[in-house]
């Protein structure tokens, strides 16, 4: 990357090379005269000393001047530098980086959240940073900026990267065992790329059940709402294990909404009349298949299919890898392969446990991760208060296939 066109490393440089000429033309100086009046006047010239000078007020005023102008201009420089480097330019891009033991979370304005840092090129970024649990500090060395992440209190910091590419980000304060790995990345990406990933989520858009397709294909949706919404015709919101009245060859009677009832009122739908609705549904007989029928009420009877999140971006933005490996490797916590099934040895309230790893089980560990700890391991997982119960069930359902 060019420091020229990058504005923050642009600003330290300038400083550093100030201060590293200034000391380099002070030592070539002082070494000069040195060694100048160290052959000048060696001892088997002049073995005694011969001047009875007892001061120079010239002398003295500049070796007394020079430094202090000298340490002046280096402060001037570096705090002018330094004011530059806390102004945000105005419309910067903002992105809250939260540190834990032991990885960074970054959240977005629009709710997304990644292990890495995304940012689009040319564009002025505010990071603003905090931590969790114990201090941090936010060191990308690219753009020359480090900022400590403190509990309770929130700092920030900025760049520009003039070029796309990935540039490494550390945390450059000690914060215990997995410091070392504390260790991500600032993905730059251009304008276009960069709006395509923010626009994602980490919901994982299912594609349109068969069902579905089915119901489109033969019209059904024409007369049927999924909203439970009114309509000529009963809805499809909600379906099974409820109960319909109906009319049967004349006679009125309850009867549960299963596949059979499903089945006898698709191929001969006036046989079985809902009560409220006209008698304006088309046989279909023989015009859908045994299979296209049994994927129709297959659809019907599970309902609208939801979006689901997905617990593997989860576990990743959630800086889980940060301490549990995913190839079975010793590291900070359990491993997380293979670990549905497994048995655990823990202790709970001081009490040796041994707990079959189920869903429950990991529920009640990323709940409330230190009340079970796993023998041999330390008590150092923080709470993961701010997932709600759908994104722990993601979690819970991926982690058990792993």
């Amino acid at each position: 990357m060019n420091p020229l066109a990058n504005p923050t490393a642009q600003a330290v440089d300038n400083v550093l090379i100030y201060i590293f000429g200034v000391s380099l033309l002070l030592l070539l100086g002082i070494t000069v005269a040195t060694i100048y009046l160290v052959v000048k006047y060696r001892r088997s010239k002049y073995p005694e000393p011969t001047s009875d000078t007892h001061g120079n007020l010239w002398l003295e005023a500049v070796w007394t001047l020079l430094p202090t102008l000298i340490v002046l201009t280096m402060f001037w420089y570096g705090w002018t530098n330094y004011l530059g480097l806390r102004e945000v330019p105005a419309g910067a891009f903002q992105v809250e980086a939260t540190g834990r033991m032991w990885s960074w979370q970054f959240k977005y304005e629009n709710g997304r959240t990644s292990n890495k840092l995304y940012v689009p090129v040319g564009k002025p970024i505010k990071v603003i940073i905090n931590s969790t649990d114990v201090l941090h500090s936010f060191f990308i060395p690219a753009f020359r900026i480090k900022r400590d992440a403190v509990p309770g209190i929130e700092t920030y910091v900025w760049f520009q990267s003039p070029e796309t590419g990935s540039y490494d980000i550390f945390c450059s304060e000690y914060c215990g065992l997995g410091h070392a790995d504390m260790i991500t990345s600032t993905e730059v990406l251009s304008a276009e790329d960069f709006e395509r990933w923010y626009a994602e989520s980490t919901l994982a858009t299912p594609e349109v059940p068969r069902g579905r397709k089915l119901l489109e294909k033969h019209g059904c949706l024409g007369c049927h709402s999924f909203d439970g919404s009114s309509s000529i015709a009963t809805t499809f919101d909600v379906l099974k294990g409820t109960k319909r009245k109906i009319m049967s060859d004349g006679v009125e009677k309850e009867v549960e909404v299963d596949a059979e009832y499903l089945r006898r009122s698709i191929r001969a739908p006036g046989a079985d009349l809902v009560e409220g609705f006209p008698p304006i549904m088309p046989a279909y007989g023989d015009a859908i298949n045994e299979a296209d029928l049994d994927e129709i009420i297959n659809f019907l009877l599970n309902g609208e299919q939801k979006t689901s999140l997905d617990g593997n971006k989860l576990i990743e933005e959630n800086g889980c890898l940060g301490c549990h490996s995913t190839d079975g490797s010793s590291s900070i916590g359990p491993g997380l392969k293979g670990l549905g099934g497994r048995t655990s040895e823990v202790k709970r309230e001081g009490h040796e446990l041994k707990l079959k790893v189920d869903a429950e089980y990991l529920r009640r560990a990323i709940r409330d991760p230190n009340h079970e700890v796993v023998e041999g391991y330390p008590a150092i997982m923080p709470s993961n208060d701010h997932l709600s119960d759908e994104e722990i069930d993601a979690m819970v359902e991926e982690l058990l296939k792993k």
